[in-house]
């Protein structure tokens, strides 16, 4: 769908499950040579084999801590070396776990605000120094949230690095705007992913979801993905600091959807 972006390369951090292995297989498709990052143990899902299988030749999978300067730079420079520049980073890893606030351990917080907005800051400084080393238009793309703007009970902490992620991503947009490289963020809503997969299978917590939805749907994967193939191609050349949502309205507060209030 996007000529330009073929042969370009790009880094989805989080990039081996869930959204993040959905914005590799599009951006694949696409033409474009992919690092996924991961963390811990891989596990090579039925999904991710197929596209190491199609794709051997753009697809490269590379363990690499999102919270530490030097894996984060290691991973930066294996797409460099292997592909011979960049042109989108995706700060697609986060982590989530419920605590009322009173009973939140600190190490817990720590933790969420240590991937979710400590590693989109790693992320996005590689990128810039990789895009300004090669005098390079590149695009960054910071996978946020609803909650950047929706309170969530619970998820203090979650909510916490979504909303400081909006005011990073306008800030770093704004700075860096007069070298042409763009910064957004995608803000998915309810999406059938692995982490949710417990949670939607239950047909009343499903439905409680979708009633929260003023589409009335749960969003599959692909929505997230086609929203990061638009925002890395030219398509979006004049859209920057902007938080896309893709989220069938759940934002806009579906309780008054019918006039109720």
């Amino acid at each position: 769908m996007y000529p330009d972006l073929k042969g370009k390369t790009a880094v989805v951090t989080g990039g081996t499950t869930g959204l993040g292995l959905a914005i590799v297989g599009r951006y694949l498709e696409e033409g474009m040579n992919v690092v996924a990052d991961y963390v811990g143990e891989l596990k090579v899902t039925d999904d991710l084999k197929a596209l190491q299988d199609k794709y051997e030749n753009t697809l490269i999978v590379f363990q690499a801590d999102v919270t530490s300067e030097e894996e984060i730079d290691a991973l930066s420079k294996e797409a460099t070396d292997k592909f011979g520049g960049l042109d989108v980073w995706v700060n697609n890893a986060g982590i989530e776990k419920p605590f009322p606030t009173a009973e939140m351990p600190y190490d817990e917080w720590q933790k969420v605000i240590n991937v979710n907005l400590n590693g989109t800051f790693l992320g996005t400084r590689a990128a810039l120094r990789a895009f300004e080393k090669n005098f390079n238009k590149g695009s960054i793309i910071n996978m946020s949230s609803v909650h950047q703007q929706i309170p969530w009970p619970t998820f203090a902490h979650y909510a916490a690095s979504k909303g400081a992620s909006k005011l990073f991503t306008e800030t770093v947009a704004l700075e860096y705007a007069e070298k042409g490289i763009r910064v957004n963020n995608i803000c998915p809503g309810a999406i059938d992913t692995p982490i949710n997969a417990e949670k939607f299978a239950d047909p009343i917590q499903r439905m409680q979801t979708q009633s929260m939805v003023p589409m009335g749907e749960i969003g599959e994967p692909s929505y997230v993905s086609d929203a990061a193939a638009f925002l890395a191609s030219e398509q979006a050349h004049y859209i920057t600091g902007s938080s896309l949502f893709v989220d069938g309205g759940m934002k806009l507060y579906p309780s008054f959807q019918h006039g109720a209030g």
